[in-house]
């Protein structure tokens, strides 16, 4: 399934010049995290921090892939704190100019973690966030499985996480890795840094064997390095199988220690009557050697292990390895954030062959080293990008509904329409849910688009006459079903989001999931943002409009999380037509260097479709929709020439608001009333207006006109202060009414009326703001 393998040099004159890299590697990776902290200057002595210890013991493991096995096609996450060692590797290979080696964390510079939007090398995953960059290679290779099964230009090879031990304790990694679709995955490969430390201590117990059992029942090859060449023929010596019961069974800590022992004091600690006689054999450099030379150290038992991963299912690895190999640190319990003192920097430099006058030095030309890294540049080297454009969307697909319906059923309206009116954009649309595909109103999508799967599959239903949703599985699919896991779903949103900057073939991906589970899903869905990630987000139902299913189902803040969330437009449409508009809208900003991402919240409540009050003419409808799109419209303009209070109201409560508006008409107060259908945009153009934002600005005159301003009622679904904002744009009087607690079952007008949200807690607060 991959592209040919790197040719390999014999054995022993790899192993040598590997060896050399491999400390020139150590040495610019620990040297970057000192100049930060110590050579820098830093007026403000505020702690800069980088982990030298924690990206020692991944420079054996980098080295020998990526000089050793690595192919252009393949990706790599690289752990979090092992991202010194990456640009170290970068700079060697000619992918990172020298002057970057000395700004680590420094604005601008190299960023604390990989970034494949900020770095200025090549950083395939953006990690950081602990569980979250491990698994996204997973759905990396998802996304290029996909794109290859339609249209093909992913092409080939494997998706590599290097992952520590402790990032396992992460439920984000396990409801991956136990996701249905992941067991064909041959192409994933997770190698874990197994160095037995986490932040503060030595873990007790990291219970390799159970974690290796967990691997192995959710289908996956499993191999360990733990021993390394060294060690290996002490345990084939007379006695040797003493030697490794006595490592074998001793606790984390306790080997540990033996790390940080003289080798006198190593000797005293390992004799027993059984090692005796084996240890009188050792001197005490190879036993000092020997008790450090774990098999993710070990170059040879490395490459060995790599050869043996299999491409059919995926494949994890425990390497054994020494949190701050090769430095003075290694080993000891507290040494995750600690800084080598210059004597030991000094030390390290003398061991490595490196002049501290000259720290970056690369190796000599013409030398095996500096050969081996030109021909693994080139052996890395990528085909350059060629973005293919989405083709044209419409912006307004030209239905006006009738009758009663849901923001929700529009959805799915919508992209059936989207299929007939532009049918190759809507071949790129790629939908997701987490088992909820009935409940969201997608059931017409599924069965006009069909569910994607890597080889087609027997759908025993299609004879039954009583099936509605047809789950017909096949390669040419548009649909994904993942389990429910929320998490796997956004992250799979957002590594679908990056095939425009990955092989230059855009896709449109639409996550749909219970809207209060959004929150849950934030930090995944966020970070696949901040790497690249464009995608549509659905939170679909909403609210304490969801009456029956209780407080636990009721979303209350995430109107607000929209709001604020970077790289990302926020609607609640109201009415069908203001789905499809900001649908459409969203849709034309995914798959291009300058897009971004949006979050749409819909509703189960059916709406009376006549409120929308859509024009008629032509030119006034494409208004409406500019200021659907830009984010509000005016819904009612009451007959005066102000009025006496705006009614501003987004999603769901229209209703309501349109109701109070009639009803204060009725009592002599005559309201305007404003339909919301992005505040963040609004909030945009706000801070626009005061220099603070590039936004345009033209939607606050046009929504709320300032010869029209009149002391405001606003009113939501969610939580008040999520439209607050806007009695600042003409300072005006207000009262802010929404969902500041847990709900409970019940009808909708009882629900509304407890929460002070329902028509008459807006008449009333509306007769307080206009007295």
């Amino acid at each position: 399934m991959s592209s040919a393998a790197p040719e390999r040099l014999p054995d022993n004159d790899t192993v040598t010049v590997l060896r050399e890299v491999q400390d020139r590697v150590l040495w610019l990776s620990t040297a970057i995290i000192d100049h930060a902290n110590r050579v820098r200057p830093n007026p403000t002595g505020l702690k800069v921090g980088g982990h030298q210890a924690s990206s020692a013991s991944m420079v054996s493991i980098m080295t020998a892939l990526w000089f050793a096995r690595l192919r252009a096609r393949d990706r790599v996450s690289v752990k979090p704190h092992a991202s010194p060692v990456l640009h170290a590797i970068n700079y060697l290979l000619g992918d990172l100019d020298e002057k970057y080696l000395t700004t680590l964390r420094e604005f601008g510079g190299l960023q604390s973690y990989p970034s494949r939007s900020k770095d200025p090398d090549r950083v395939d995953y953006s990690t950081g966030s602990v569980g979250i960059g491990a698994t996204a290679p997973i759905w990396g290779a998802l996304a290029r499985r996909y794109v290859e099964s339609h249209g093909g230009g992913a092409g080939t090879g494997r998706q590599y996480s290097l992952v520590g031990d402790a990032e396992l304790d992460e439920g984000a990694c396990w409801e991956a890795i136990l996701d249905p679709n992941v067991a064909e995955l041959g192409e994933v490969v997770w190698i874990v840094d197994l160095n037995r430390q986490s932040l503060d201590r030595v873990v007790p117990n990291i219970g390799a064997t159970r974690l290796q059992g967990m691997f192995e029942a959710a289908g996956w090859q499993v191999l360990t390095v733990k021993y390394g060449r060294l060690l290996q023929d002490l345990f084939e010596r007379p006695g040797g199988s003493a030697l490794r019961a006595r490592i074998d069974e001793m606790s984390n800590p306790e080997y540990q220690r033996l790390i940080r022992c003289t080798p006198a004091q190593l000797r005293e600690r390992l004799t027993t009557p059984e090692l005796a006689t084996l240890l009188d054999t050792v001197d005490d450099d190879t036993l000092h050697a020997a008790i450090r030379n774990l098999g993710g150290h070990d170059l040879p038992a490395l490459l060995d292990t790599f050869d043996a991963i299999e491409d059919h299912r995926p494949t994890v690895v425990f390497a054994y390895t020494v949190k701050g190999f090769g430095l003075a640190s290694e080993g000891h319990p507290q040494n995750h954030s600690s800084l080598l003192t210059a004597e030991q920097l000094g030390s390290l430099a003398s061991r490595v062959g490196i002049s501290l006058d000259n720290p970056w030095q690369k190796f000599p030309e013409g030398s095996a080293a500096a050969e081996l890294c030109a021909s693994t540049a080139t052996r890395l080297e990528r085909e350059t990008v060629s973005l293919q454009p989405v083709p044209a969307l419409p912006s307004d697909i030209g239905r006006t509904p009738s009758g009663r319906t849901t923001t929700q059923a529009a959805l799915g309206r919508a992209l059936l329409d989207l299929t007939r009116e532009a049918p190759e954009a809507a071949e790129l649309v790629v939908t997701l849910c987490p088992d909820v595909s009935s409940s969201t109103n997608l059931g017409g999508w599924v069965n006009k688009v069909g569910v994607w799967s890597p080889q087609e599959r027997v759908d025993w239903f299609a004879d039954d006459p009583e099936t509605i949703l047809h789950w017909r599985e096949r390669p040419s699919g548009q649909h994904l079903e993942l389990g429910i896991a929320e998490v796997n779903l956004v992250s799979a949103l957002g590594e679908l989001g990056t095939t425009w900057s990955r092989w230059g073939r855009p896709l449109l991906p639409i996550g749909v999931l219970y809207d209060p589970f959004v929150e849950r899903a934030l930090e995944p869905w966020s970070f696949g943002i901040y790497g690249g990630g464009q995608s549509i987000l659905v939170g679909t139902p909403s609210g304490v409009t969801l009456a029956p299913e209780g407080g636990a189902h009721q979303s209350v803040t995430t109107p607000s999380v929209g709001l604020e969330q970077p790289g990302c437009v926020t609607y609640e449409p109201a009415f069908a037509l203001d789905v499809e508009w900001t649908l459409l809208a969203s849709l034309s900003r995914l798959g291009r260097p300058d897009g971004t991402s949006a979050y749409l919240r819909l509703s189960t409540r059916p709406v009376d479709q006549s409120l929308a009050a859509v024009p008629t003419d032509p030119a006034a409808r494409e208004r409406r929709r500019r200021q659907v799109v830009a984010g509000a419209y005016p819904i009612r303009t009451a007959a005066v020439a102000r009025p006496d209070v705006t009614l501003v109201t987004m999603g769901a409560m229209v209703t309501e608001a349109l109701e109070a508006a009639d009803r204060l008409d009725a009592l002599g107060k005559h309201a305007d009333v404003v339909c919301v259908t992005s505040p963040g945009l609004l909030f945009r153009a706000v801070q626009a207006r005061a220099g603070q934002d590039t936004a345009e600005t033209w939607i606050l005159e046009s929504a709320l006109p300032s010869e029209r301003s009149a002391p405001m009622v606003t009113v939501l679904d969610g939580h008040p202060h999520t439209l607050a904002f806007l009695a600042n744009v003409h300072r005006v009087r207000a009262s802010h009414l929404g969902v500041t607690r847990f709900g409970q079952s019940g009808d909708l007008e009882s629900v509304y009326r407890h929460h002070g949200i329902d028509t008459d807690s807006i008449i009333q607060a509306a007769l307080d703001v206009a007295d």
